[in-house]
């Protein structure tokens, strides 16, 4: 190839056309792990048409977000912070407790943590449904299972 040529590049629509629906188990699976492979297959990666600035990434369903596990003792001493927009109304939280409460929220938070952050990383998060048990609502779309 001459230095001149210019590659093609994916139009949004080839992008839109090619996106499929995949499922990820997290049961057992690390949090990290399972957050870094989700953000992948969003942007759209592991597609050999894969364009930075555009949506070309997949639908993901992550099943069991309940039984994630988080190594050593991250579960006592990993702390999230939230505010409420009120004067000192900083709100803090340990993985354990939130993992109880609402464990979706913590893949939710890994995931996001590892998009972009600007409009296509807000779209990206769209693509994300995130599920406490094997259930989900998604069978219609006839999603793929992937190995994490």
């Amino acid at each position: 190839m001459k230095l001149t040529e210019q590659t093609r590049s994916v139009t949004r629509e080839d992008a839109l056309r090619g996106r499929r629906w995949l499922v990820v188990d997290a049961d057992g699976r690390p949090l990290g792990r399972v957050a870094s492979r989700v953000a992948s297959l969003l942007r759209g990666k592991h597609r050999p048409d894969f364009t930075p600035h555009q949506d070309a990434g997949d639908f993901v369903v992550v099943i069991n977000a309940a039984k994630v596990k988080l190594t050593g003792n991250k579960l006592e001493d990993k702390a999230y912070h939230r505010h409420t927009d009120y004067p000192g109304g900083i709100r803090t939280t340990t993985a354990g407790k939130l993992m109880q409460s609402r464990p979706e929220r913590l893949v939710e938070m890994a995931v996001r943590g590892m998009l972009p952050k600007n409009r296509l990383g807000r779209q990206l998060f769209n693509k994300l449904k995130i599920y406490r048990g094997a259930e989900h609502p998604h069978a219609a779309q006839k999603p793929e299972a992937v190995k994490v």
